[in-house]
């Protein structure tokens, strides 16, 4: 039945994927960049802002594992047509006052915590031969989006002011919402509203998968090690003795260099066998670990710390489209997609939203960042187990 209906979508349904994809990331990573501004306007201290990028981290971690069920209670196409509503609306309430500014970003964080894990149940459902290259599709849309807002966000704000990149922001949302609209209406005239849902009793078990509980570790360090270089990277840098300028460019290196890796990473998984998985994967990861290891010597040459974001850079951007195709890949229904999606998402994303911060509290008691460089290499090096361990399986679920 499944492999009937996936022949069957409307023609907005990959204009949709990538629309999607644009909009997961783009609308909280394009805010840092302007914090500073936004705290002067509403008169308030930066550091106030700050939770600003954890608030969409922790909603991760608490929503994702609703996700399932909210697909199965209003079906897939509905559920990212309601999802994108949200992130629209939370998306214009920021621009009110401080209170709203948190609110609406909580909102963001909700919708965008569903579609997260469920764009791949959507891959699965209607492209299970084509997983690779569409999950492709909105990872490089997805990091493409970022790069350009990242980029862009202090320019316009400088010319324009904040809030009118935050109505340029909620355009791009809206646009998304509009594009998808078309592919909740077909399903609906259809009158086969596609659902994804599990069994309460089948969602218990995935918390006795050992498997699963690997992937979310895998999940959350990868993720920690991506957001700990964004959150502190500049930091480090300027304390090097880079300027504060030059040490802001390496956020948009980060977010480029992961461009060319979301294209071909996840076509290659789907047709390269488990024992070339782990190597490809481990090599990737070793390549994070030189990275983190120059980190240990840091000094204030332009030069080093482009190396030092390549080589980090280019080992998560690597990790984490590895990440979402594996959901599809270890499972045999867009149902159980959904399910270990949503499991190893709200683990994972606690692990990463804790991260910078216990990151940055370490400098803090050690005056250092060494100790905690130190234990980022020996958690790559227990994540390089978990792949090995999870591609000798060919299906987790």
């Amino acid at each position: 039945m499944v492999n009937d209906m996936n022949k069957q979508h409307s023609k907005f349904l990959i204009p949709g994927i990538i629309m999607i994809g644009m909009v997961l990331r783009l609308p909280f990573t394009s805010i840092p960049p302007i914090l500073d501004t936004i705290a002067k306007s509403q008169h308030i201290p930066v550091g106030q802002l700050g939770i600003l990028t954890t608030i969409p981290l922790l909603s991760f971690a608490l929503f994702s594992s609703f996700a399932p069920q909210t697909a199965k209670k209003f079906g897939l196409e509905r559920t990212f047509t309601f999802m994108l509503m949200l992130v629209v609306i939370g998306s214009l309430m920021r621009v009110i006052n401080t209170p709203f500014l948190y609110l609406g970003t909580l909102l963001i964080g909700i919708g965008i915590a569903h579609m997260n894990v469920l764009l791949p149940s959507v891959i699965r459902m209607y492209f299970p031969m084509k997983i690779g290259p569409m999950t492709s599709l909105f990872t490089f849309s997805m990091m493409l989006a970022t790069a350009l807002g990242v980029s862009v966000a202090a320019p316009i704000t400088a010319l324009a002011g904040w809030h009118v990149f935050i109505f340029i922001l909620t355009i791009i949302l809206f646009i998304a919402l509009i594009i998808w609209l078309p592919n909740d209406h077909y399903v609906k005239k259809q009158d086969k509203p596609l659902v994804v849902g599990v069994p309460v009793k089948a969602q218990s078990i995935i918390w006795r998968n050992k498997y699963a509980w690997l992937l979310l570790f895998f999940c959350g360090i990868q993720s920690a090690m991506f957001y700990v270089l964004i959150a502190w990277g500049p930091t480090m840098a300027i304390q090097a003795g880079l300027s504060p300028a030059v040490a802001g460019v390496f956020s948009g290196v980060n977010s480029l260099i992961g461009l060319p890796f979301s294209l071909f990473i996840p076509t290659l998984i789907a047709r390269i066998t488990g024992r070339q998985r782990q190597l490809l994967m481990v090599s990737l990861s070793v390549v994070g670990i030189i990275g983190y290891l120059l980190l240990l010597y840091p000094t204030g040459s332009f030069g080093y710390w482009l190396t030092v974001n390549l080589l980090i850079g280019m080992s998560t951007a690597s990790l984490f489209p590895y990440l979402l195709t594996t959901f599809s890949l270890k499972t045999n229904t867009p149902s159980q997609t959904a399910q270990l999606s949503g499991m190893v998402q709200s683990g994972g994303y606690l692990i990463a939203a804790l991260g910078p911060a216990l990151f940055g509290y370490a400098f803090w008691f050690f005056n250092s960042w060494k100790p905690q460089i130190i234990t980022i290499l020996i958690l790559f090096i227990f994540m390089i187990i978990t792949i090995i361990i999870i591609e000798r399986k060919d299906k987790i679920l």
